[in-house]
This record gives structure tokens, sequence and C-alpha cells, in this order.
């Protein structure tokens, strides 16, 4: 059963010295199955471009990560810790091949909320693109 949740995220991406931090809060709903923990949220973006439907799914044994972006821009990034995967990422110019290599996933989760956590490398055509990091806290309704 889905629950309402308030959902923060902070994502930071690194590359050399630049860095670049990007926070959301939104609503949105949480649900726990025997597996996975799921956050589901709505990215409103600015006009003209259309919102985004995100899920994001956190194995309990802390193994996977599935972000999932369905809108105008699509992906699935499957992170996996110690794994290297590839995945598409859909563009308003055309899809781009992306290696994604899982290193931490954390979470903790209770009655009332919980958190996760998880980094990963981005690369394309095997030179890194980005060192990533992303925080997600959320307060159950």
């Amino acid at each position: 059963m889905d629950k309402k949740a308030l959902i923060k995220v902070v994502g930071t991406q690194r590359f050399g010295k630049d860095s670049d931090k990007i926070e959301l809060t939104t609503v949105g709903t949480f649900e726990e199955t025997d597996d996975n923990y799921i956050l589901k949220y709505t990215e409103e973006q600015e006009p003209p471009l259309t919102s985004v439907k995100t899920s994001l799914s956190v194995s309990k044994d802390k193994k996977t990560v599935q972000l999932l972006r369905e809108g105008r821009s699509g992906s699935l990034l499957i992170i996996e810790r110690s794994k290297r995967n590839l995945c598409n990422y859909a563009t308003e110019f055309g899809d781009i091949l992306m290696g994604i290599y899982g290193k931490n996933i954390e979470h903790s989760c209770d009655d009332k909320g919980g958190s996760f956590s998880f980094d990963y490398d981005i690369d394309v055509n095997g030179a890194i693109s980005s060192m990533n990091e992303v925080e997600v806290t959320f307060k159950l309704n």
C-alpha cells in the first residue's frame, strides 16, 4: 500500500574540481515490497518542458538502485554496488549510452520515514563523465 511522503532529493555531481548540486523537495508516495523500498514522485519542469515521473527503487539488501524517469526525456539507471551497467539515457537530440558504476548504497527506513544514499560514476565511451552522490530523505504523512 502506498503512503504519502514528503521527499527531499539532493544530488551532487563532480568532475575534477568542478561540482554541481541540485536539490528538489516534492510530495510523492512510498511503498515497501518484500525486496524493495520504492519512492515515486513527479519532477515539475520549467515551461515549455513537461513534468518527469520518477520512480526510485532501492533493494533491501543494499545491492541495487533503479532510477526510472519517464517523460520527454526518459531513462532507466541501474546502479549495482561494485558493478558497471550500460544504461540508455534519452534526450531530445537522441539517446546516449552510458556506463554506470555503482559504489555505495545505504538506506534506513522506519514507520515515520527514512533515507537512501547512493554513489555512482558515469562514463561515456569509457571516459569518466562525472562522480555522483544522491541523498534522499522522506517523511511519511
